[in-house]
């Protein structure tokens, strides 16, 4: 698996933090941006990951902004994206178990970094259960081909 990661100005230091994270844990990655804390629009980075991961196979993106809203906003423009704002390890969990959500978008701002962490975790081991109603429930918001 690959992960895209973005971030705007108020994400950056967690996505960096991110980025060490990652590769602590062995996972490839791509920093898609900001390289600053200097004030820059959220959307271009939501779009820029986005993008890449509704074309990349056996990939995910992980946004960053102040508060997780407006990239997951953006990013859930961009078709084949389902992207999710996950504040807690369940709602991390069932993101991916039900809605196989494979955008992540998180706090940069206000929110501990262990909490953070947790939440990276459990979205990147956490699996799609596959279940038909699923499957239905997905591709009736067009985020599944063959659905």
């Amino acid at each position: 698996m690959k992960v895209f990661i973005g971030a705007d100005h108020a994400g950056f230091t967690v996505k960096e933090k991110i980025k060490k994270f990652l590769k602590r844990k062995g996972i490839g990655y791509e920093d898609m941006g900001t390289d600053s804390r200097k004030s820059v629009d959220y959307p271009d980075f939501a779009f820029k990951v986005a993008r890449k991961v509704a074309k990349t196979k056996n990939s995910r993106g992980i946004l960053v902004c102040g508060t997780g809203t407006g990239m997951v906003i953006a990013a859930n423009r961009v078709k084949g994206i389902r992207a999710v704002a996950a504040y807690d390890k369940y709602s991390a969990k069932m993101s991916r178990h039900d809605n196989d959500a494979n955008v992540l978008a998180l706090r940069g701002r206000l929110f501990p970094w262990e909490k953070t962490r947790k939440i990276i975790s459990t979205w990147l081991e956490s699996k799609f259960s596959g279940k038909a109603r699923h499957k239905r429930r997905i591709g009736k918001i067009g985020g599944k081909k063959n659905a």
